[in-house]
């Protein structure tokens, strides 16, 4: 992709590709640019954003925005349906890249089209956006235990509890879950929580007292667990919600 401008998403019709840089132009889609080797400055709404090996940037739908390229810049650019993935914000927001998410995105391009539309990728460039995919099953029992649990994610009976008070046999509330959702029931509760666990911290609660409001029996279980999906400790997730917001 080195110094290859061809290699970038294709704009609209009437705006023409200025060497090394594009001139005024919105995209109808989502971007996220990186820059792994050189220098690339993004300007939009009257604020000019510089990016390099540590600095992204997220580009929303429909933000004209213009951009200066150094000439030795290795860019990197994913791009997401803007009626698929949803950004809270409209206007364009810097991020620090880190080395999982460069890794990721180095990995991306690699293929022709690669991280386009990709739900994994898009939640692993934009914390508030990692939701975990969590399926709904669908027969009556199941689903009515997956209603209650997302009202209620802190409630701590088991699979054998909820089947008893859903007039249905453990076994059965069991299969539902992995067949209808391809998650054991266990799994399907976790990711639940964690999925929570991203609202109360964006809401700037403590660790110890998230994890308690959405069911985990111990922090330490919760760090674990929001490591092991998310690939960060919920206090490095916190740490990235500043930078995204400042």
């Amino acid at each position: 992709m080195r110094n290859d401008l061809r290699a970038l998403p294709p704009l609209s019709d009437d705006c023409e590709i200025a060497e090394w840089g594009h001139p005024l132009h919105a995209h109808e889609f989502h971007q996220f640019l990186h820059v792994p080797v050189g220098q690339v400055l993004v300007t939009a709404q009257g604020r000019t954003h510089h990016l390099n090996r540590s600095v992204g940037l997220w580009i929303p739908a429909g933000v004209p925005h213009s951009a200066r390229f150094d000439r030795e810049a290795l860019i990197v650019s994913v791009t997401f349906a803007a009626d698929l993935h949803r950004l809270p914000f409209d206007q364009l927001k810097p991020i620090n890249v880190t080395n999982a998410q460069r890794v990721l995105l180095m990995r991306a391009v690699r293929i022709p089209g690669g991280g386009s539309d990709d739900p994994d990728l898009f939640a692993a460039l934009f914390p508030g956006g990692r939701r975990l995919l969590l399926p709904l099953p669908r027969s009556q029992a199941a689903a009515a235990v997956a209603d209650a649990l997302l009202a209620d994610p802190q409630d701590p009976r088991t699979a054998a509890e909820w089947a008893q008070s859903s007039y249905t046999s453990p076994t059965s509330l069991r299969r539902a879950f992995r067949v209808e959702t391809g998650l054991t029931f266990t799994e399907w509760r976790t990711r639940l929580r964690l999925n929570r666990s991203l609202d109360l911290l964006d809401e700037g609660l403590l660790v110890g007292a998230v994890a308690a409001r959405v069911g985990f029996a111990s922090t330490n279980g919760f760090i674990l667990a929001f490591r092991r999906h998310f690939g960060q400790t919920p206090g490095s997730y916190l740490r990235d919600i500043l930078v995204t917001t400042a």
